[in-house]
């Protein structure tokens, strides 16, 4: 199993809109690191939702439902996309500041390379967040 962050920002696709369509067509991605990462995801890996711009926090997992396929949206060629389905809300959003602070998320691609809309990340990384999700 991988594990992948995926950003939207709220005003535009929230994770409220997402729980009541049950399920989201990951499309509109324009960059080729991106496209890769999507291309290499696979059904029932684990997906953070990433809210950007607004709130800059991690609001809860999906996984992705449906592996890549040619993306809708566009006439061009090589340009896909994914199904994603929500699993869960987490009890207590993720902020970046709070994963900024955590010298063990340090490497996170979410940091590295804040402008990259999806990320694979790492089993230690991913765990790291959920614990974070679930303190009380």
């Amino acid at each position: 199993m991988n594990y992948w962050l995926v950003k939207s920002e709220p005003f535009k696709y929230s994770w409220d809109h997402f729980v009541t369509e049950g399920e989201a067509v990951w499309d509109g991605i324009r960059n080729y690191q991106a496209r890769n990462n999507l291309m290499s995801m696979k059904t029932d890996d684990l997906v953070l939702f990433y809210h950007s711009n607004e709130g800059k926090e991690i609001v809860g997992l999906a996984k992705v439902s449906k592996e890549f396929y040619p993306d809708p949206t566009t006439e061009e060629k090589g340009w896909v996309v994914v199904n994603l389905v929500p699993v869960a809300k987490f009890p207590k959003t993720v902020t970046l500041a709070e994963i900024k602070a955590d010298r063990r998320l340090q490497d996170m691609l979410l940091i590295r390379n804040s402008r990259l809309s999806v990320i694979p990340v790492r089993l230690e990384e991913f765990d790291l967040i959920v614990a974070f999700a679930h303190e009380v």
